[in-house]
């Protein structure tokens, strides 16, 4: 956490103030919605998209900040929150960073009713302050999440996933939000700048290793220690099971899919899958897929004049990659 401590020292003020701003964002008339809101905005994570708006608008702005960069963080948080008490449903997760998720606390009918008022609440914030530019960077990135998630359940059923099927996924499912991040806070101090597309850019890239990190973590960790496999018990395919299925002989391949599609509720399996994986390299090549992301999001970032905001953001990237949980 110190790392994450690091990149917020230069945003510490406007983080502060978000806080405050996104409380009242997310208020109603309605008491048990208060009441949820109020657990939700408590158990908070890293909070690392809107720093990622934040950074980026002070970045290209000389360290100044406005309305919109505040209105644009609070939205991206709204709308986030929205889609992650929707797929503890869809999920049927009862649990949310260590915490009872909504539906577990509420039940699902409760919990959908919720994501439906934070997403107009973050639709309303926008055509209220006329933000449509920013309305639209969203509402794309919204969009393209549902496509991703619809895309990985039709996929995983007949498990056919090449590697430039899960990343157009995984740039779908994660790295869209990040990317949305990043050009909103472009957007918000310099509209219809080149800087929208670059930031939008620099996002997706950081979003695209973010997420093949999370991946290695099934095959374990120094923090977890032991893999968990539960990408595995899912039928989720990830990129070093993709690439060793590809790399491996007729026979290899047909044991890999109908221990995926079959036997991935049998533990001792799906410690034989993981080990199979690791030996074959699966994991060094998602490693070094990781890195080219890593690489071409700071070779972006490298285009601009140095600030403590510039360092941030290259702390961001490097937390993203080398984090242990």
């Amino acid at each position: 956490m110190k790392v994450v401590s690091q990149i917020k020292d230069p945003i510490r003020p406007e983080m502060e103030l978000f806080e405050s701003k996104f409380r009242e964002a997310m208020s109603s008339k309605v008491a048990l919605l208060n009441r949820i809101t109020h657990y939700i905005v408590n158990r908070k994570g890293k909070q690392m998209r809107p720093m990622f708006v934040f950074l980026t608008a002070k970045l290209l702005n000389d360290g100044v900040v406005n309305d919109r960069t505040y209105r644009g963080a609070s939205v991206i948080e709204l709308i986030h929150t929205a889609t992650l008490v929707h797929d503890d449903v869809v999920d049927e997760s009862n649990k949310r960073r260590g915490f009872f998720s909504i539906n577990a606390l509420w039940k699902n009918k409760i919990a959908v009713l919720v994501g439906d008022y934070l997403l107009s609440k973050g639709l309303l914030l926008s055509i209220d302050n006329n933000d449509f530019d920013l309305l639209r960077i969203i509402s794309v990135a919204v969009r393209e999440m549902s496509e991703g998630e619809l895309l990985q359940i039709e996929k995983a059923r007949r498990l056919d996933i090449t590697e430039e099927v899960y990343y157009d996924i995984i740039r779908q499912k994660t790295a869209t939000l990040i990317a949305a991040c990043c050009s909103l806070g472009a957007c918000s101090v310099k509209p219809e700048s080149k800087d929208v597309e670059t930031f939008r850019k620099f996002g997706e890239l950081c979003g695209m290793a973010f997420q093949i990190k999370d991946d290695l973590f099934d095959y374990g960790s120094t923090a977890i220690g032991k893999p968990t496999g539960i990408d595995i018990k899912e039928q989720k395919m990830t990129l070093p099971l993709i690439h060793v299925i590809n790399i491996s002989s007729k026979a290899e391949k047909k044991w890999l899919i109908n221990s995926v599609k079959n036997h991935n509720k049998d533990k001792k399996r799906v410690k034989e899958v993981i080990d199979f994986v690791k030996r074959k390299g699966g994991l060094e090549y998602a490693v070094q897929k990781m890195m080219a992301y890593k690489t071409e999001a700071l070779a972006l970032l490298n285009t601009y004049p140095s600030s403590e905001y510039k360092d941030a953001l290259e702390l961001m990237v490097n937390y993203v990659v080398n984090r242990k949980k």
